[in-house]
């Protein structure tokens, strides 16, 4: 059985007392919640006071993206040991954002993969298509040659603990959502390329998530779809309130 993850992304949102004020109301919002795992991906100048607010409470703790390098000449880079040495035990990699304004390619992604599991960080690897791919029926195949690439040289056991959020782009911060049968036949499509890959035993533990305007008006009819473990939440998480009823969508 995959357990529901509610991720809040706050992008380039939240100084450091913006976070951890947030955080002190969301741990009280949602300190009943055992049947969902919450995690949080603050700024990286945020990471280590939100870890220290979150001890002791059912909250996790990301980053927003790494570097693949242990070390050396990167200026303003992050290396995936100074990112877990902040108390985090997971992070976002191939945002489509970071896609799109920062050059990140299926190639880094999976070097920063590679990298995260190396240090026992779990990747949230993101993967979606554009307005334009979609409407030139090329969205499966765009989906396919991200999730390869991205996992290229992966073994099950580090496959299985890697987790997969589907963003349509053209979903992203404008109100659009996919239909929950849309987001369906594409969390299907990414569970059998990982069962074409591995096995269907490590398919059916990957959990695989939705993005791109989840909100909580329409976050339980996304969750009822089979293949659909959980959302990457954007500007609903910014507010403890809407995104404690984004958690408690089954209640």
């Amino acid at each position: 059985m995959r357990k529901p993850l509610m991720i809040g992304n706050w992008k380039m949102n939240k100084t450091i007392s913006e976070a951890v004020s947030i955080v002190k109301s969301m741990k009280n919002a949602v300190v009943d919640v055992t049947d969902v795992e919450i995690l949080l991906c603050p700024a990286f100048t945020a990471l280590y006071a939100v870890n220290n607010e979150v001890k002791g409470s059912n909250i996790n703790v990301g980053a927003q993206n790494l570097f693949w390098e242990s070390e050396g000449a990167f200026t303003g880079e992050i290396s995936p040991a100074m990112v877990k040495d902040t108390g985090c035990s997971y992070v976002l990699i191939g945002h489509s954002e970071r896609r799109q304004y920062f050059g990140e390619t299926n190639e880094t992604v999976n070097k920063k993969v590679k990298g995260a599991l190396a240090i026992g960080l779990n990747p949230v690897v993101c993967i979606g298509e554009t307005l334009k791919e979609r409407e030139e029926n090329v969205t499966f195949n765009v989906i396919e040659k991200q999730i390869k690439e991205g996992a290229k040289g992966l073994t099950p056991e580090q496959a299985v603990l890697t987790v997969i959020a589907y963003e349509p782009v053209w979903a992203i911060g404008t109100g659009k959502t996919a239909t929950p049968e849309q987001a369906q036949k594409v969390h299907a499509f990414v569970r059998k390329i990982y069962a074409n890959m591995y096995k269907e035993e490590v398919a059916d533990k990957i959990r695989i998530l939705y993005g791109g305007s989840v909100n909580p008006g329409n976050v339980s009819n996304l969750m009822e779809q089979p293949d659909i473990d959980g959302g990457l939440v954007g500007g609903a998480s910014l507010e403890s309130e809407s995104f404690a009823k984004l958690i408690k969508y089954s209640k």
